[in-house]
Parts: structure tokens; C-alpha cells; sequence
């Protein structure tokens, strides 16, 4: 959703519903929009001009029960600047939206649930709505167009810069359309594509993820879909060309601290060679041999380690650089389109592309009110065979059920998934509790609210909100040294079941309010573009009176169940669910905070993943014969986690990266 321009600044919370009555546009002009989700129809926007000038606009969509419902009413200026500008309605997790900003005398003033400021004006400058509609992003075009060397300062920070890139030629239902392509820079990592009509009107936000077309025009998506690729290659291609560094002669760390990921102790004074993309030799300082003409990296002071794996992501155009810079050089993809999760693996492993290894999963859910962003669904037994049969074809190596799947079929996918020699995880799909779901054959469950739901079999809609709302209210209640819970950690154990616990997927709804940067971000959070740091202000779950602590305790209960798994010998692998490369840091911060020992952690955040994944006699370890994915650290994770954030240099797959140039490129501020 990153890749639309109101959905950039989500907050991430959850709340009851609130809706409006929604603009008056009785006998005006209309404009509508859908919304894709995954290429599916899940809403839309419209857009009018009311009596006195003002634009109109409204917006929903639903995605499995969650989805915004806006109204919002904007005023333009001189230059098409926005001098009023309200929305109400609920953000994507239901939570309440009042936000207005209003522009007099060079004075802008603004206010939202998580801001509140005023700043004096020498200029113009454009103010970029919290929770907006898609068509803001054709205001923001437009402005910039008419600006002074197609430049503005952004409101409340940051500044935009917008270039046109091309034009395009649509046909559908018998007519013909030219749209024209833009790329703004500044709202994010990456530059942010638009398509507006010849005359300037919006015309469309497009990604494989979501979308947002002129109503009529949806057959069109897939073509600028495949015309923003293009774009996004040839930049990304440019990238790696001027940040690649791939070595021709042998390259060798010297007096590096290597923390042995086997063992998890650190050996200090630790000579590393590489040779192409393999380690080829490892020993103490004065008995390896130096190549002649090797390129000698000085790690005096500096820890050496294998590269990081991110076991629960859903890439995005643009995450590859930032997983990279985080030193993450293995991920396991999730849930994606199969074509771009496909092209993009091809991209990475060539190094054509900066990104990192992918192991990928097919994703499997049911239709209904509650489906995942999928077009690949299983209703029958027939449909699950026919899909799992395709994913195996194509090189994936785990099957993800998710929340809307029949109970009754997962005992055969699981039968067909293990057929093909792949793992099965998971959502425990409604109707279930994770003791059937592994009984049925799961070998992985996803998200640490799922072991709190088994001790709620009550709780029977866990497809939708629930799942969130009824843990956080509970799971302080359960009782961690009762004899249900002790039977069923022995139950996990017995099966050998696996953890994806993503805790800083709950720590911000459970924790965060609004009007703070978000907990798990905040130790970079100055570090980050403006318009991307915004985004973590909204707070998190909405909290009802007197239950301000109780949230607090049920996410402290998350940590301490982590703890007690960890500790019964159940295997925990560190995935994030969240925003690309940051989050791991933090979500190893957080198994620390539970009790799990800083060199365990880095265990299973890199021996341990691969272990799981069958690729360890390639990968998570530094030693002779091993793939080079390496990174250097400047300090000791193993005795401050959060020293995992000073990476400096990335190896993958023997290419070299400087994590320095990698954030500079990508707008953030280096260390």
C-alpha cells in the first residue's frame, strides 16, 4: 500500500468503525475510482466540485474486514496550494479521522489525532494530508508542475520534486486515452508514480499490491503496472551499478571479532577470505594466508557475522536497498504477486538489482469478507491441488494458509504441501485453535496472537479484527505456569513446531499512542525521510477508558510466553511482518527484552533461519565453503543487541556494499 499516496501515512492502529454521511454531491459532476487490492475490486473513490469551489472527495475500501472510509474536502489556492483541507471518517484500522489545515496570511496551521503545529510561510508549500485520498497525490502533481523548477516545500516537513517520465496510450471498451506518467520524489525511499490525464486530471495510482484507476479504466492497470516496472528497473539497475562493489581479486577481512553462529561465542582476531561468493578460508590471525592482491578490509574493533534473515516479509518495489543496508541478506517472502516476487528474486540474485536472497511461500486463502489480498485461492480440494502443484513448479518452498481457509481442507493441503517436500504455516484459519492447526499437519505458525487464541476458543472469527481486539484485551489474563499452557508448549515441542512470533507486529497496536513515533522505530526515527517518519506517529490500538494498562501487560505477556517457548526448546525464527530492513533490528531488540540471551538471538536470526529452512550447509555461519553473505558491524551485538543497527558493510553472495552510500541514496541520514 506504501506506493499510494494517502495510504503512505497509515496510522497502525485498530478501533471501532466510525463512518461519516459522506459529501453532499447531489446534482454535481462525479468522478468515480476503484480501488484494486491484488487485482481484486475492493472499493473506490469519487471526486466532485461543490457550489462553492471546493473539491470533494470520498474514499473506502475493504481489505479482510479493515479499509478507510473518508471524506474529505479540499480548498485550493494560487498555484493550486491547499488552503483548507479537512477529512473525516476512519483510517484503515477504524480509528477515528478529524484532521484540518488551514493556510491564512503565510500562517499555516494544522491538526490531526497525532499532530498538532503552525508554521510562518516565506513560500509556498504544500501540505500533505495524514489520511487523504489517492486523487491528493494529482493536487501534489499539479502544484508541482506550476512551481518554480517543478519544486516544493512539504508541510509539515521535507520537500517534493516532480519529473515526467513519459506518455502512454490506453485502449478499453472501444476508446482510446493518452495518460502520462510522473515520478515524485521526496514522499518516500523512492520516487512515488502518478498518471494524470493529458490536461492534468488524476487519472491513476497504480502498484502490483494496490490501485487506484478511473472507474472504466481497470483493465488498464496491468499496462501501467508493466510501464512503472520499466522505470523502477532501469533506476534500480542504475543503483546497483554505481553501489555494487564486486571484488576481482580475493577480499579478506583482517582483525575482525567473527561471532561464530554455531557456537554463538565471539573469536576475536579472526581473518576471513573470500573468493568469488564463497568463504574460502577462516582462522586466527597469523595462520590464514594472505592472497597476494587480495583487497584487505581493516575490522580491528569491529564484529563480523553472517548475514541477517528476515523470516516474514511481503517485498515491495524498493525494500531490496533497505534490507540490504539493515545487513538482512536473506528473507522469506510470505505472501506476493508471483510474477513480480518471481522477477524480483531473478533481479537479486543477479545483482542486476540490490536486494536480498529470497526463499519464497505460496499463499492460500478462502473467499469471503474476509479474504487475504490474493488472487490465489483454495475453496476445494481440487483448487488447493491445483495451486500448490503451480507454486511447487515454481521454486517455492512453503505453502502460507491464511485466516479464511476451510478447516476441513488443511489436513490435505498439508498432505499435498509435504508431497512436494514443502512446509506448511501459517494463520490458524477461523474456526480452529493452533492445537488442531498442527495437529492437521502445520509445521510453522505465524504471529505470536495465535498461541494467545488458543486459549480462547471462544474467539471463533479470528478472519477478522478479533484476532487483534480480543488478544489485546486478554492476554493478560492467561495464566503462563497454568497446566493448559504447560501441556500445549509440550504439545509445540513434541511436534517440533516452529515460532514466527513478529512481536513488533503487536508492540505498536498494543503500545503506541498517538502523537509519539512509534516504539519500534524510534531509535531511527530522525534518520528517516520526513514524510516517511510522519507515518509513525498515528499510535496504535484506541484504547477504551481504564484499559491503558491492561494492553500494556498483554503485549509484557507476549514477551514473557516468547521467553517461556523459547526456553521449552520450541524453535523461534525473527521475522517482522513490517517496514523493510528497520523493523529486524528491532524485533531482535525485543527477544532480547524478553530474556532470550543477546548471542541466541543472533543465533536464530541467522544459523537458526537457515537451519529451518534446509539452507544451512550454504548459508548462516562464516566458514570454508559457505555462500558469502557476511556483514560488519561497528560494535558487539552479542552484548548490545542494539549495536546491530551499526552495520557498515554488506556482503552478498561475495558483491560488496557500503551501508553508508546505500542510505544516502535511499534519503536516509547515515551513522
Amino acid at each position: 500500500m506504501k506506493n499510494l499516496f494517502s495510504l503512505l501515512l497509515l496510522s497502525f492502529a485498530l478501533a471501532q468503525a466510525q463512518t461519516s454521511a459522506g459529501p453532499d454531491t447531489t446534482n454535481l459532476k462525479v468522478t468515480r475510482y476503484t480501488f484494486l487490492l491484488a487485482g481484486n475490486k475492493a472499493g473506490f473513490e469519487t471526486s466532485a466540485t461543490g457550489p462553492d469551489g471546493a473539491l470533494l472527495f470520498h474514499s473506502e475500501f475493504n481489505d479482510r474486514g479493515r479499509g478507510p472510509k473518508i471524506d474529505e474536502r479540499v480548498v485550493l489556492g494560487k498555484d493550486g496550494i491547499p488552503t483548507q483541507l479537512e477529512n473525516k471518517g476512519n483510517d484503515y484500522f477504524k480509528a477515528p479521522v478529524d484532521e484540518h489545515f488551514l493556510l491564512s496570511k503565510g500562517r499555516a496551521t494544522w491538526k490531526s489525532t497525532s499532530e498538532a503545529d503552525e508554521k510562518q510561510l516565506t513560500g509556498n508549500a504544500f501540505y500533505v494530508s495524514g489520511s487523504g485520498a489517492a486523487q491528493e497525490a494529482g493536487l501534489l502533481a499539479r502544484a508541482l508542475l506550476a512551481a518554480t523548477n517543478h519544486r516544493l516545500t512539504l508541510l509539515p516537513e521535507g520537500e517534493a520534486v516532480i519529473e515526467k517520465l513519459g506518455e502512454v496510450t490506453l485502449t478499453a471498451n472501444g476508446q482510446s486515452r493518452t495518460v502520462v506518467q510522473y515520478a515524485i520524489n521526496g514522499l518516500y525511499f523512492t520516487p512515488t508514480q502518478i498518471w494524470l490525464d493529458k490536461d492534468g486530471k488524476y487519472f491513476a495510482s497504480v502498484s502490483a499490491w494496490s490501485s487506484v484507476i478511473e472507474e472504466g479504466w481497470e483493465s488498464s492497470a496491468n499496462e501501467l503496472i508493466r510501464v512503472q516496472t520499466q522505470f523502477d528497473d532501469q533506476r534500480a539497475e542504475s543503483q546497483a551499478e554505481k553501489l555494487a562493489h564486486r571484488p576481482t581479486s580475493p577480499l579478506v577481512f583482517v582483525h575482525a571479532n567473527l561471532f561464530d553462529a554455531e557456537s554463538g561465542e565471539t573469536r576475536r582476531n579472526t581473518t576471513v577470505v573470500i573468493t568469488g561468493n564463497k568463504i574460502t578460508e577462516v582462522g586466527p590471525e597469523g595462520q590464514v594466508r594472505i592472497p597476494k592482491g587480495a583487497e584487505i578490509i581493516n575490522a580491528s574493533g569491529k564484529m563480523l557475522m553472517p548475514g541477517l534473515w528476515d523470516m516474514h516479509v511481503h517485498l515491495q518495489p524498493g525494500d531490496g536497498p533497505l534490507q540490504i543496508a539493515a545487513g538482512v541478506t536473506s528473507v522469506r517472502d510470505l505472501a506476493n504477486d508471483m510474477d513480480f516476487l518471481l522477477a524480483t528474486r531473478q533481479k537479486f540474485d543477479a545483482a542486476s538489482q540490490i536486494g536480498p536472497r529470497i526463499l519464497m511461500a505460496g499463499f492460500l486463502d478462502g473467499r469471503g469478507p474476509y479474504q487475504g489480498p490474493t488472487k490465489v485461492f483454495a475453496d476445494s480440494e481440487e483448487e488447493a491441488k491445483k495451486n500448490i502443484d503451480t507454486y511447487a513448479s515454481k521454486g517455492y518452498v512453503q505453502i502460507k494458509i491464511y485466516s479464511s481457509i476451510k478447516p476441513e481442507l488443511v489436513p490435505k493441503i498439508a498432505q499435498m504441501a509435504h508431497s512436494h517436500g514443502m512446509r506448511l504455516s501459517g494463520h490458524v484459519p477461523a474456526g480452529m485453535i493452533a492445537r488442531q492447526f498442527v495437529l492437521d499437519g502445520a509445521d510453522e505458525l505465524q504471529h505470536m496472537n495465535f498461541i494467545f487464541l488458543n486459549f480462547m476458543p471462544s474467539v471463533k472469527d479470528t478472519n477478522s479484527r478479533s484476532r487483534f481486539t480480543e488478544v489485546a484485551a486478554h492476554a493478560a489474563e492467561i495464566r503462563l505456569d497454568s497446566d493448559e499452557v504447560k501441556d500445549f508448549v509440550q504439545f509445540l515441542r513434541e511436534h517440533k513446531t516452529v515460532l514466527d512470533p513478529t512481536l513488533g507486529a503487536f508492540e505498536g497496536p498494543f503500545t503506541d499512542r498517538p502523537g509519539k513515533i512509534a516504539t519500534g522505530i524510534a531509535p531511527v526515527a530522525d534518520r528517516l525521510p520526513a514524510q516517511v517518519r510522519r507515518a509513525f506517529l498515528g499510535g496504535g490500538l484506541p484504547v477504551p477508558e481504564g484499559m491503558d494498562q491492561r494492553y500494556r501487560d498483554s503485549f509484557r505477556q507476549f514477551l514473557r510466553m516468547t521467553k517461556l517457548l523459547y526456553d521449552s526448546g520450541i524453535p523461534i525464527v525473527a521475522g517482522t511482518d513490517g517496514f523493510a530492513g528497520f523493523m529486524l533490528h528491532h524485533e531482535l531488540e525485543l527477544y532480547v527484552e524478553a530474556g532470550i540471551p543477546a548471542p541466541k538471538v543472533l543465533q536464530l536470526a541467522t544459523l537458526g533461519a537457515a537451519r529451518v529452512m534446509k539452507r544451512d550447509g550454504e548459508l548462516g555461519s562464516i566458514a570454508p565453503g559457505k555462500l558469502a553473505d557476511v556483514i560488519l558491524i561497528d560494535g558487539d551485538p552479542s552484548a548490545r543487541i542494539s549495536d546491530i543497527r551499526r552495520v557498515q558493510t554488506v556482503v552478498k553472495d561475495g558483491v560488496v556494499y557500503q551501508v553508508g552510500d546505500l542510505d544516502r541514496a535511499l534519503g536516509v541520514k547515515p551513522l
